[in-house]
């Protein structure tokens, strides 16, 4: 049986917020950035579509944990991982947002996870600045 070297893809994963006393605002910020993001029919690689759009309504505690989950599925996007990460990494610039983790599991080269880490307690819009760092898992079967 050939190989299909274009091999399918899958990206998933997480946004976390953790909102207090302003967290209204940030909540509406976020979801700007969200459906400010290309459309799908854009041929951009990180789009609106995949993104699961987080609910504004109040939170009867003071604090709350906003999750902003996504997932896609590309055919051979390991070959194109660095734009992926560069237009990730534009969205989460325009973020509040206190972790990120994505998981790229691929036919060829199993699954990475990368993880974002504020550099502070929270990550400001255009002012703080974050870190990422990769782990690889390959299936030994």
């Amino acid at each position: 049986m050939k190989k299909d070297f274009q091999a399918e893809s899958v990206v998933y994963g997480c946004i976390k917020h953790i909102t207090a006393s302003d967290g209204l605002e940030h909540k509406h910020s976020n979801r700007r950035a969200l459906l400010g993001l290309p459309s799908v029919e854009s041929w951009s690689l990180v789009n609106r579509e995949m993104f699961g759009l987080p609910e504004l309504g109040c939170s009867n505690t003071e604090t709350s944990t906003q999750v902003m989950h996504f997932g896609a599925s590309y055919r051979g996007v390991e070959y194109e991982w660095k734009y992926w990460l560069e237009q990730f990494e534009n969205l989460l610039r325009k973020m509040y947002w206190v972790s990120a983790t994505v998981h790229l599991e691929t036919e060829l080269s199993g699954l990475h996870s990368f993880l974002f880490e504020t550099c502070g307690n929270l990550h400001v819009p255009h002012q703080s600045e974050f870190n990422v760092r990769c782990e690889w898992a390959r299936d030994p079967g």
